[in-house]
């Protein structure tokens, strides 16, 4: 079994990018504080081919070397906005027909195994401060919440680490009926 090459994975380029076909997710950072948080969900949102990023409040936007250092890039590819609020970004979304769920561990959540994204739905996935979560006022916004079950002694995942998972699991179910989405 041979490592792969850089030049053995044909990746795009971020021009082909912009103009692909993408998942129709978009994350919301509502006031995460890490650079490198921030920098690792434009990384993942670029793996998954994603919509875009919206960074509000206190999320830092680029350029910023402390984002580019886990970013590598991803900043240059990924549609990005910043809103002075998380709200206004919310409100936003859903003006546009985008479904809002917060990922928080709330009354009533659906837990990430048992949501289903349609193809015909575009969806936006909120995801909160490092310490604070999801602003409650945002969470009241929300269409819903999706949760991630845990089953240690923690009770909540890093930022970028819930990004990850959620992202995945919309790629997952998305990617098969979306066309121009086809696995190397």
């Amino acid at each position: 079994m041979r490592k792969l090459q850089i030049e053995d994975l044909a990746r795009i380029d971020a021009d082909t990018f912009r103009q692909a076909s993408k998942i129709p997710l978009t994350i919301v950072l509502d006031n995460v504080r890490s650079l490198h948080n921030v920098g690792s969900v434009l990384r993942t949102a670029d793996a998954f081919r994603l919509r875009g990023v919206y960074m509000c409040g206190i999320t830092a936007v680029p350029p910023s070397p402390e984002i580019h250092k886990t970013a590598l890039g991803a900043e240059d590819s990924v549609a990005w906005r910043y809103f002075d609020d998380t709200l206004t970004a919310v409100r936003q979304l859903q003006s546009e027909g985008v479904s809002v769920w917060a990922v928080e561990q709330v009354e009533q959540s659906v837990m990430l195994p048992h949501f289903r994204f349609s193809s015909t739905q575009a969806y936006a996935l909120v995801l909160g401060h490092e310490v604070k979560g999801v602003r409650q006022d945002v969470v009241d916004a929300c269409n819903g919440a999706i949760e991630i079950p845990q089953f240690g002694t923690k009770h909540s995942l890093n930022v970028s680490v819930t990004a990850g998972i959620v992202m995945w699991e919309a790629a997952r179910q998305l990617m098969p009926l979306i066309e121009g989405f086809e696995p190397r």
